[in-house]
């Protein structure tokens, strides 16, 4: 499978139409690519924002409120564009009204046959929190691209193990992570994330990130790191774990997945960590003891 992940560089789009002209400029940059899924990040409906007035745009609340109205453009939009390019997308995050004024913060997935999945960010950060009105989901899934089961992972979620593992464990060898981070700190720890979903699981990770400077908002308004595809780090698998990475302006970073290599790979494994994973589960080593000095 070849796999693109959008280092998206966020505009003002002045319009409905303006963006999505934007993305069927970028998502048929990763089909002649060749890319059989592209990635987009996360909060990117946020930029939907910029529609709307300057006191609009620079408050959050408002925001949310007012890009609700997209929602079924959104939704026609990429479903659209997975038709016609052929190509299964991630459509980074819409953080959609659940009926009672708060918010899930939602990736869709969207398959070349119009079938729509959807997974919700789990666990919020300190600034969704301080928001007072985005919620965390409460389901996790996991479906099927071709032959290969697929798990998202939005941004922060990529960084706890044990969602991730439920994921791996009902079959998923690919996990997507569309993220959005605005310090170096956060982008290093969505990247560790990454790395270490990609040793635990033997699975392949895929994150996609926003790029770029947006003073007009709140939620997008300085954003960092680089897109990439990891793997875990063996024998015939890159030592550090990178397999395809952006640099500089460079805006997908694409590679071939080769899911039957990787299952293979395992047999001649320094280490497995996946096919080692209950080791740690033992009842004896479940809790440490506290051990006074002989």
């Amino acid at each position: 499978m070849r796999v693109a992940v959008a280092k998206y560089a966020i505009d003002a789009p002045r319009s409905f139409a303006e963006f999505a002209d934007k993305q069927a400029r970028w998502l048929g940059e990763a089909k002649r690519a060749g890319a059989q899924l592209a990635v987009l990040p996360e909060y990117l409906a946020l930029e939907l924002g910029a529609t709307f007035g300057a006191a609009t745009q620079g408050d959050l609340h408002a925001s949310l409120v007012a890009i609700q109205a997209y929602h079924g453009a959104w939704l026609e939009l990429y479903g659209l564009l997975a038709r016609e390019l052929r190509m299964h997308v991630v459509a980074g995050s819409f953080l959609l009204d659940n009926g009672r004024g708060r918010y899930r913060n939602r990736s869709y997935a969207f398959a070349p046959d119009g079938g729509v999945l959807w997974q919700d960010k789990l666990q919020l950060t300190g600034f969704e929190k301080r928001a007072a009105v985005i919620e965390a989901g409460d389901a996790l899934r996991v479906f099927a691209l071709e032959a290969t089961r697929v798990g998202i992972a939005v941004c922060y979620d990529i960084e706890f193990p044990l969602p991730v593992r439920a994921q791996c464990e009902a079959g998923a060898r690919l996990l997507v992570a569309p993220s959005c981070t605005d310090t170096e700190a956060g982008a290093t720890r969505v990247r560790v994330g990454c790395l270490a979903r990609a040793l635990e699981n033997r699975c392949f990770v895929a994150q996609a990130v926003t790029a770029g400077d947006a003073a007009w908002s709140p939620a997008l308004d300085v954003n960092t790191g680089e897109a990439a595809i990891y793997a875990p780090m063996d024998v015939g698998l890159p030592a550090d774990g990178i397999v395809a990475v952006t640099r500089g302006d460079q805006r997908w970073a694409v590679a071939d997945l080769d899911f039957n290599a990787l299952d293979a790979s395992r047999d001649r494994a320094q280490v497995a960590n996946d096919r080692d994973w209950r080791g740690q589960q033992a009842p004896a080593i479940e809790r440490a003891a506290f051990a006074e000095w002989g």
